[in-house]
């Protein structure tokens, strides 16, 4: 099996999209350093849809997975549901998940997507 790429798809009301892209933003510098990591993008939506995209490239499932169980993917979750102002952030606090509304998750809804890469073409440089 070749390297994958993980879609977290978070629907976020318009109205919550500053505070959703400040905490992915206080959140840099957690994933670059994971073995296996090759890239993130966090796309924001501009036409027809609430629906951000948070894109993860990975050398294989295997090294996505070990992520999803690191210290550092739960402390980047912990300081998210931290800066939402969440009593429970806890190790495992979700502050751009499931919610809404000030103080709590930017996101109202979330689901993953995960795709095999098949077939990667790059403009040259």
């Amino acid at each position: 099996m070749g390297e994958v790429v993980k879609f977290n798809v978070l629907t976020v009301p318009e109205d919550e999209r500053a505070t959703l892209e400040e905490r992915f933003a206080n959140r840099s510098g957690l994933v670059e350093g994971q073995p296996g990591f090759r890239e993130f993008q966090l796309l924001r939506p501009v036409e027809g849809t609430n629906r951000y995209l948070v894109y993860t490239r990975w050398r294989s499932e295997e090294d996505f997975q070990n992520w999803l169980q690191s210290t550092a993917f739960q402390k980047g979750h912990a300081k998210a549901a931290a800066d939402a102002g969440r009593e429970d952030a806890g190790e495992h606090g979700h502050g751009h998940g499931h919610g809404g509304g000030h103080g709590g998750p930017a996101a109202t809804a979330s689901e993953q997507w995960g795709y095999e890469v098949i077939q990667h073409v790059k403009a040259d440089e």
